[in-house]
């Protein structure tokens, strides 16, 4: 029997700032409303597939403070705002923003917000009538399909589809707080009927290899470039570790069985680390997988299998995805009819069963659970349809979780020593290995050392102080340095300027200018 586990990961990076509650940019929300709670509903009407979904601990911590309301938000208090009532400048910022969503396979779609949009391009005025339109398409262009279909008052409005007044403006923007506040109990609804599993993420998404020693990078890829100082906090990858587990526990009523490491990223180090944690299965890259058993040519009898890590600190559990079929979902199908990009997927797999008849096999599929879906057409809905039909209907093949797998099949086969590597081409290159990445983590390195003086002094450190550190090595900052984004660049330099406040010091004068700029 062929097996199959598909793990979606759902991440956003951790947007608030400390200080001032405000959320630096809205992706929690449109994500929120787009692409969490509809994924669960498209499962619903097919009981066989049991899914695994990775939910990043900051990701649900910051869903959180927008049901609690403990968040602000400009993007959402200008869709709020009267249009009669917008400022010049409040008018500018909507104008800038209120059309980041996908052109071709949402904007397009709609006549009016298309219209707004080649109004705006072309520099054409815009009325309160126009600014109103835009404020309710933005906003319901985000909310996923599946609920602009299913609730009768969004649908109306994408009906009516121009014209809005304030109170259908006002519905759509309640009801993405409907949507936010259903999405935890969801999952755990789910989770408790058995068609899920949930895994967790060290908290605030960091590469723990690098966390634990920047060095390491050199294991993956001997000609990285490494910062000038080197960064090694193995305690802070334990905690960011441990602050996973502890979360999941609170809000899922027991301890997590899988972890993914974020980005994939693994090394031997991290190891015990995870061990000790009580995680009983990761997942990473099938790279890691060949580098790990020093294979260099790609064979299918060792990725179709679970492995095990044995350490005096306990077992280790370690799957390894299929990174093609991975990246077919994730990259190429889009540009395929549903029809044909199911018919493809089916016939990769069929073929794999075929090679290995007889034997039960275990097929990792493990990818973005977010991102992919922008570039499908109904965000993937169709597609998803079709392709859970399929597997339900296939008699070849069975849709578990690999908690479950493991159950019937233990792993057999044991990793010596893992290789160091992430799922993207197999190294550390996206978050270290340029000038602006070094300089990126040698900022958090004199942030980090402010700690080790005050523990030394025996200094009270404020508990946000250590939050606002733990927020900063997340692996988004270094991800973006090197790729001009300048939005991300300042969110850096907040979160640590805000750190510096936090523990009673001056920031240095540096974080006042993109590190862009140099030292």
């Amino acid at each position: 029997m062929l097996y199959l586990a598909i793990i979606f990961h759902m991440h956003q990076p951790y947007y608030k700032d400390l200080l001032t509650q405000e959320a630096q940019m809205p992706w929690v929300r449109l994500h929120g409303i787009k692409d969490y709670l509809d994924m669960l509903k498209v499962l619903e009407r097919y009981p066989k597939i049991q899914l695994t979904f990775n939910l990043v601990p900051s990701l649900l911590e910051q869903i959180e403070d927008y049901t609690q309301r403990n968040i602000k938000d400009k993007f959402w208090e200008l869709s709020y705002r009267p249009a009669a009532e917008l400022t010049a400048q409040d008018k500018e910022f909507i104008l800038e923003s209120f059309f980041m969503i996908n052109r071709e396979q949402v904007i397009s779609f709609s006549p009016r917000y298309y219209e707004l949009y080649f109004k705006k391009e072309a520099g054409g005025e815009f009325a309160t009538q126009d600014y109103l339109d835009l404020q309710v398409w933005f906003n319901l262009a985000w909310i996923d399909p599946y609920f602009r279909q299913n609730i009768k008052e969004l649908k109306d409005i994408v009906d009516k589809a121009r014209l809005y007044n304030e109170e259908d403006k006002r519905t759509v923007l309640d009801k993405q707080l409907e949507i936010l506040e259903e999405i935890i109990p969801t999952y755990r609804e789910f989770m408790s009927r058995g068609q899920i599993e949930i895994t967790t993420n060290p908290y605030y998404h960091p590469i723990l290899p690098l966390l634990y020693d920047t060095n390491i990078a050199k294991e993956a890829n001997f000609k990285t470039m490494l910062p000038e100082d080197q960064f090694s906090y193995p305690q802070d990858a334990r905690q960011q570790i441990m602050e996973g587990v502890r979360f999941y526990q609170s809000r899922f009523g027991g301890p997590p069985k899988g972890m993914w490491p974020s980005e994939e990223a693994v090394s031997d180090h991290i190891v015990p680390l995870i061990i000790q944690s009580k995680v009983e299965w990761i997942v990473a890259d099938e790279g890691v997988l060949f580098r790990s058993l020093k294979i260099k040519k790609r064979d299918t009898r060792f990725l179709y299998q679970p492995h095990i890590l044995r350490r005096k600190q306990g077992n280790l559990n370690i799957v390894f995805r299929d990174r093609n079929l991975s990246d077919l979902i994730g990259f190429v199908y889009h540009r395929f009819k549903p029809e044909v990009a199911v018919v493809d997927l089916l016939k990769h797999l069929e073929n794999i069963a075929n090679v290995f008849r007889g034997q039960d096999t275990l097929v990792t599929i493990a990818m973005d659970g977010e991102n992919a879906w922008e570039y499908y057409r109904n965000d993937g809905h169709d597609f998803l349809e079709l392709l859970y039909q399929k597997l339900s209907e296939a008699d070849f093949i069975k849709v578990t979780g690999v908690s479950e797998y493991l159950k019937q099949h233990p792993a057999q086969h044991q990793i010596r020593r893992l290789a160091a590597g992430s799922w993207i081409y197999g190294e550390f290159s996206k978050w270290i290995n340029n000038p602006l990445k070094s300089r990126a983590w040698e900022c958090l390195l004199e942030a980090r050392r402010v700690l080790d003086e005050m523990q030394e002094n025996k200094q009270d450190i404020p508990e946000l102080a250590w939050k606002q550190i733990y927020i900063c090595e997340g692996s988004d900052w270094f991800w973006w340095y090197g790729d001009n984004h300048e939005g991300f660049d300042r969110l850096f330099r907040k979160h640590l300027e805000n750190f510096y406040t936090l523990v009673g010091r001056k920031a240095p004068d540096y974080l006042a200018r993109p590190l862009t700029a140099g030292p």
